[in-house]
């Protein structure tokens, strides 16, 4: 937890997330961000928005059922997945997301990538955010998004998708993907990007059976203290089916509980596919708890 000692002192407890030219503003509730897959192979809805028509008409009626941000991928970091060349992934994302940015100009767009040419291309076209689950795997992403002020979420991930589910193991998984996130914001804060600019995910399913899941959702306010907005995605994941006995389409209750517990808890945003169903659950909750403070 070295990194996050070093900078704990100089945080800010600032109110807003700064993602280039939007402002996205913190604690007044829990926010959406709705799961806009434009790959053949994700591992809930693969192959569902592959055209461009498709995925800007799923997004549209995202953001209509309450999304406040969108997320679009377009390599599968499901366990076992394969890379995408950037060329590909480019290819896939990038007309998508001008088309959005177009027609959806005041919702927040993130792209989820690993790669610094496929983001820089994704903000070209009028992304905001990078979404990198590799958390500036590639030293080359940290730099480019202190150049353009994009958004940044930083996820832990044990090892690669294709073999992330093989055997991983922590002596304290909560501490240890905390300890991770705090290194990383250290890293990026020393590569020049605001700490405003900043949001933390731990990562649920990414290297992580499912006790360590549970371990850290059950203490998920401990990732608060890394001072950033912590973003969570749970949704149809393997756990869910594990502890419900579902299928990948039917894990929307599952989805619903975990989404209702993390609102509970403070976390800032949840990413879900369902966002009509998980707007109106986190409604009710944030209604429950009152206002953060």
């Amino acid at each position: 937890m070295t990194g996050l000692r070093a900078y704990d002192c100089c945080m800010s407890e600032g109110g807003v997330w700064r993602c280039g030219r939007h402002v996205v503003p913190l604690r007044e509730r829990t926010l959406v961000m709705g799961i806009v897959n434009v790959t053949p192979d994700s591992f809930s809805d693969g192959g569902s928005y592959s055209s461009v028509d498709d995925a800007v008409k799923h997004a549209t009626q995202m953001v209509a059922d309450g999304a406040d941000l969108l997320d679009v991928g377009g390599e599968s970091t499901r366990p076992g997945s394969e890379v995408v060349p950037a060329d590909e992934e480019m290819h896939r994302v990038v007309p998508v997301i001008r088309r959005i940015a177009e027609d959806l100009s005041g919702v927040p767009v993130s792209v989820d990538t690993r790669k610094p040419d496929v983001a820089r291309a994704a903000l070209e076209a009028g992304a905001t955010i990078v979404n990198d689950v590799s958390a500036g795997g590639d030293p080359a992403m940290f730099g480019m998004v202190a150049e353009t002020g994009a958004g940044m979420i930083l996820m832990h991930m044990k090892g690669e998708p294709k073999t992330m589910q093989d055997d991983p193991t922590y002596h304290d998984v909560v501490a240890e993907v905390r300890g991770f996130l705090g290194d990383r914001i250290e890293a990026a804060l020393a590569a020049g990007i605001d700490l405003e600019q900043l949001c933390a995910d731990p990562g649920i399913g990414f290297g992580k059976t499912l006790e360590h899941n549970l371990a850290i959702l059950r203490d998920i306010r401990a990732f608060h203290h890394l001072r950033v907005p912590v973003l969570v995605g749970p949704s149809r994941k393997r756990f869910i089916g594990t502890l419900t006995g579902t299928e990948v389409e039917d894990r929307i209750e599952g989805t619903a509980g975990v989404v209702a517990w993390c609102a509970a808890q403070g976390v800032d945003i949840v990413r879900v596919h369902d966002v009509k169903e998980m707007t109106r659950v986190v409604r009710v909750v944030d209604a429950i708890v009152g206002p953060r403070g």
